[in-house]
This record gives C-alpha cells, sequence and structure tokens, in this order.
C-alpha cells in the first residue's frame, strides 16, 4: 500500500488533517524533519482529534535517516510538486509507492527531487494559484493511488 510522506511540514494542523486522513484509510505517516513544530503541538493533535491511535506514524530527524529506512523497505520514492513531469492521474502507481510531499512554503527540497523516481504533479486551471493546500494535496494524490490500485473497493 502506498505510504506518504512529509518532508519538512510547517503547520500543524495541516499535518493533523494528514494523520486523520492516514488513520481513516490505514495509511503509513512518515514526518521528515525538521518540522516546524513539535510532535506534541496541541493543534496538531486537535487536527488529528482522537484518530492519533491508529496512524502509522514513523518520525525522522533528516531526509538521510530516512533513506534508510526507505532502502531497507524498497519501493519506488515520488515527489508531488508543482514542477514535476507527470500528471498525477496519468501516473501508474505501484503497490509499494512512497509518496512525498513538501513543506507548505518552499516544497520539496532540490536534493529531495533529486532522490525521486518520478515527480509529479497536479493540474491547476488558474495560473495565478501558486500550489494547494498540503492537506488537500496529500489526500489527492493519496486517494487516486488507492483508487488506481483497488484499494477504495474494499
Amino acid at each position: 500500500m502506498p505510504q506518504v510522506v512529509l518532508v519538512n511540514p510547517q503547520i500543524p494542523p495541516n499535518t493533523g488533517n494528514i494523520a486523520r486522513t492516514c488513520a481513516a484509510t490505514g495509511t503509513e505517516l512518515h514526518l521528515v524533519g525538521p518540522l516546524g513544530f513539535e510532535i506534541s503541538d496541541r493543534y496538531l493533535k486537535r487536527a488529528g482529534l482522537d484518530y492519533w491511535p491508529y496512524v502509522k506514524l514513523h518520525y525522522y530527524e533528516s531526509f538521510i535517516q530516512f533513506q534508510t529506512i526507505h532502502q531497507q523497505r524498497g519501493g519506488r520514492l515520488l515527489g508531488f510538486s508543482v514542477g514535476g513531469s507527470a500528471n498525477y492521474v496519468q501516473f501508474e502507481y505501484q503497490a509499494n509507492d512512497w509518496l512525498l510531499f513538501g513543506s507548505e512554503t518552499t516544497g520539496l527540497p532540490t536534493e529531495v527531487l533529486a532522490a525521486c523516481d518520478a515527480t509529479l504533479y497536479i493540474p491547476m486551471a488558474e495560473p495565478g494559484v501558486r500550489s494547494l493546500n498540503l492537506s488537500v494535496s496529500v489526500s489527492i494524490g493519496l486517494f487516486e493511488s488507492r483508487r488506481q490500485l483497488g484499494y477504495l473497493y474494499s
């Protein structure tokens, strides 16, 4: 099953909302530091409501530390970015994919994008809009991958 990776998230409620989505779908959530908040942040906990016991949460202090786990477990790294090269809907997902999303303010760092097997974008009709909210983007990407892999029917 695809996994969600947040690299340097900055806004606690976004991460809390994403954690809630991951809990509802049984998706592992990987947080890669540095974070813009403490894991114990009350806004993070509030956005995740009482679903935290259902979140399969992993934390890494750095992307290098995360890469060690990724190499052990395998799978492709798919970076979501406004500058991605493939439309997320037209991309063919695999069950062991890792869906990477960057911080709300800067997106994925260059070195993380360089480590990705593919970069994906979510098309937007209005060129004046820089990006979607992080929790919305994660939901869009996660549910499309789950749809393609047949996980929405169980």
